[in-house]
């Protein structure tokens, strides 16, 4: 941040980070609270949202699994909590950039900050997202031969598949793994004025491979539970 004196308001990169750390907890910690006290209109919400999530099922032809297990449970608890979490980092870039709008067209003093903590920020969602869409079937699948088959058929081919997914996920850890030793060893920072620090990114890269990974690893679970339990009720 060294030279950019001339720059006005520059927010600091602890802070930046810290703050990417705490907002979601408070955004989550007063979700929760608002929900406590209008428990009737959460419950009406979350039927509704059932409702939708059997109808998305059903358009996407996926067969939901019931199996579950201590490894399953506590991976799609995390999955899903961690879709929310960061989910909340977007009002931070809408934030960002009305503040930006307002300096450059008001005060005519843009930042240097804005832009690229907005890209990084939106680079870091998207790496750590993928566990979330994963859970909830919302990854992109060619349909023109899964939606053809039989429900048993489906999940067969689910877990014939799975192990493409390995191959790129457990690459993807790999190199993230590469990427974040190297940053943090020589404490890369963004070649930009703002200059924070690059690592954690990587870090974020590292965190998100390792993720989607463990949400693979129980949605394989789950599948290979259905597919025998289709077969036992198509021999009974």
């Amino acid at each position: 941040m060294s030279g950019s004196g001339g720059f006005g308001f520059v927010l600091p990169h602890w802070f930046y980070w810290g703050w990417l750390a705490v907002m979601p907890l408070i955004m989550m910690a007063l979700d929760k609270w608002f929900a406590a006290r209008g428990s009737q209109a959460v419950d009406l919400n979350a039927e509704a949202n059932e409702k939708l999530q059997k109808i998305e099922a059903e358009l996407k032809g996926t067969i939901e699994s019931d199996y579950k297990n201590w490894f399953t449970r506590g991976v799609d608890w995390i999955s899903e909590k961690s879709g929310v979490f960061i989910s909340f980092w977007t009002v931070n870039a809408v934030v960002f950039y009305f503040f930006e709008v307002v300096m450059r067209y008001i005060f005519n003093k843009p930042t240097i900050w804005v832009h690229e903590s907005s890209f990084l920020l939106f680079g870091m969602q998207y790496l750590l997202a993928g566990a979330f869409a994963l859970l909830h079937g919302a990854h992109v699948r060619v349909d023109v031969v899964y939606n053809y088959l039989p429900p048993r058929g489906r999940v067969g081919m689910d877990i014939f598949t799975s192990m493409f997914f390995f191959m790129f996920a457990f690459a993807l850890v790999i190199t993230s793994w590469t990427f974040f030793e190297n940053s943090y060893s020589m404490n890369e920072t963004t070649v930009e004025t703002w200059g924070i620090q690059y690592w954690p990114v990587k870090a974020m890269m590292l965190l998100g491979a390792v993720l989607i990974t463990l949400a693979g690893l129980s949605k394989l679970i789950k599948d290979v539970a259905q597919f025998v339990k289709m077969g036992r009720e198509q021999n009974a």
